[in-house]
């Protein structure tokens, strides 16, 4: 069986340098908020080119603590994109905020920016774009909306670490971002994690008090804040992956490049970079209208697949309010998308095994 993603052996890479890291955590006995992850705070930033890392349990609280730290809630709209993880949404909704969902181009699978600006009223204050499957979004024109209408971009980076727009790294595009480290994504953790990124002095401080009870020093507490630290060991294993992310979506990228070239199978739609460099290919995303089939012929031939995502927020049950709305682009990616394996540690043999037998799907009768 060819996985659809071996975390095992991802990891397995790194086994030595981490045994390390991880008796000099035991050594110290510091195990939040300590030296590492200080160190990884310091190593990401620089990574990404902005000022501030702040690590946090993860993703999904990466975006709850920037839309906090603005202080958006009741009243405030901010425009998401309809095809994405729920994530993104449910970081607004838990502020009381009101998601605005905008379709997405059907070529990039990201939020169409020549959509939004419909949507924008006078209660609109942020736009959250989202880099999906590890293609940032094209920001020109979101840039300019939110110099227009004075409106925050705060950036959906989880599954683009590394992704690049105009020569800037995502979490490096707007005025805060939310990563996750969740253990699949080009750069994981081994559990949980995630951070907030931002070149914003007043909000940095703000996101390190709010992570920890609200405070900045034990038992003053300045907010009504929550509990989302990124703990030593995951810190750790972030910051010995680091070094190794650019390598890894470079072999992502030849993977990408390889699929591109030799899936010919008509019934498959491939996805269409507008910059295959600087895609960073978390997931690469076929579409075929009889998904179930080729799912089904994929697994009885050794290759395992995935789906990214079989039901659209507005479909799903946590917004039954939505259930009668029509996002029909949105609709037609989530019915027929289907996630080939990809990751730094595939063979090339796995890769032309994969590609010879989607080239050998037919269409069900």
């Amino acid at each position: 069986m060819i996985k659809f993603l071996d975390l095992h052996k991802i990891n397995e890479r790194f086994r030595a340098q981490i045994d390390v890291r991880f008796k000099s955590i035991l050594d110290d006995g510091w195990y939040i908020l300590g030296r590492q992850n200080e160190r990884f705070e310091k190593d990401f930033a620089a990574y990404l080119g902005v000022k501030y890392a702040i690590g946090v349990a993860n993703g999904l609280d990466a975006l709850n603590l920037i839309i906090k730290a603005y202080g958006f809630g009741p009243g405030d709209e901010i425009i998401v994109p309809a095809n994405t993880y729920i994530a993104t949404i449910l970081a607004v909704s838990e502020n009381g905020a009101t998601p605005v969902l905008v379709e997405p181009d059907l070529n990039t699978y990201n939020i169409n920016p020549d959509l939004i600006e419909e949507k924008i009223t006078p209660r609109t204050k942020a736009i959250i774009p989202v880099h999906l499957y590890g293609q940032a979004v094209q920001m020109e024109k979101i840039w300019e909306l939110a110099q227009k209408y004075n409106l925050k971009i705060i950036e959906d980076a989880a599954q683009a670490h590394g992704a690049e727009y105009q020569g800037r790294k995502t979490g490096n595009l707007g005025d805060a971002a939310g990563f996750s480290f969740y253990p699949g994504k080009n750069l994981g953790c081994m559990g949980d994690g995630g951070a907030v990124t931002t070149n914003d002095d007043a909000l940095a401080e703000r996101i390190r008090a709010l992570r920890n009870y609200g405070s900045l020093k034990k038992y003053v507490h300045l907010y009504k804040g929550i509990n989302s630290r990124l703990d030593e060991l995951q810190a750790t294993v972030l910051d010995v992956k680091l070094p190794y992310l650019d390598t890894d979506n470079n072999r992502r990228r030849e993977i990408a490049r390889y699929y591109r070239n030799n899936i010919k199978n008509p019934l498959i739609t491939l996805p269409q970079p507008y910059d295959e460099n600087a895609h960073v290919w978390h997931i690469f995303a076929v579409r075929t209208p009889d998904r179930t089939a080729l799912q089904k012929y994929m697994a009885d031939n050794g290759i395992e697949t995935n789906i990214h995502y079989p039901t659209p927020p507005h479909k799903q049950g946590a917004y039954a309010e939505w259930q009668e709305r029509s996002y029909p682009i949105s609709d037609r990616i989530h019915r027929e998308e289907l996630s080939l394996p990809i990751s730094p540690v595939m063979t090339d043999e796995e890769v032309t095994r994969v590609t010879q037998v989607i080239n050998g799907f037919k269409a069900s009768k």
